[in-house]
């Protein structure tokens, strides 16, 4: 359980596949009961770098696109009218990325990014952390959203940092 404002917030835990971006066009993310939770929908990642993420009723909740022509790879997400930058950081040591939020805090997220370990922060605080100890199936991570934070934002922070990871 996560704490916001002296009250308990659950903790979510999603589990994704680390082949997301293989052959096939859409891979759903389960919630820790083996439900569907949120489908990533690629079939528009063939004519552009873009991926789009619906919740399990086929609403779209966010949206993933790759910008290659900039000096430093980013991939915009947009989420609930918002925009997010998510780029790796070129200074620290060991992996880490940044997530520029238009209009709100920024995010960092570091760790082991290829090993698929690592956290997603806002000011200071755990919003979200990426694991392989939850979950004993092979090609399997999990995702936990703390502190109430939107699932959309970090479920699409996690696709757009595997995508830049496998660059």
């Amino acid at each position: 359980m996560g704490m916001l404002k002296g009250r308990e917030v659950p903790v979510l835990r999603f589990q994704m596949r680390e082949k997301l971006f293989g052959i096939g066009d859409d891979h759903w993310i389960e919630d820790d009961q083996g439900n569907a939770a949120y489908k990533v929908d690629g079939k528009a990642a063939r004519l552009r770098d873009t991926w789009v993420l619906e919740d399990a009723d086929g609403n779209e909740v966010a949206t993933i696109r790759e910008r290659k022509l900039t000096i430093r790879d980013a991939i915009k997400i947009e989420v609930g009218g918002r925009e997010a930058t998510v780029r790796r950081a070129l200074i620290g040591i060991g992996e880490r990325f940044t997530i520029d939020v238009d209009g709100g805090p920024d995010l960092k997220a570091k760790g082991k990014i290829g090993d698929h370990e690592y956290v997603i922060e806002q000011g200071g605080d755990k919003v979200g952390e990426i694991s392989k100890k939850w979950f004993r199936l092979r090609d399997t991570y999990g995702v936990e959203v703390h502190g109430g934070a939107n699932p959309a934002l970090i479920l699409a922070i996690t696709v757009a940092i595997e995508a830049l990871a496998k660059d």
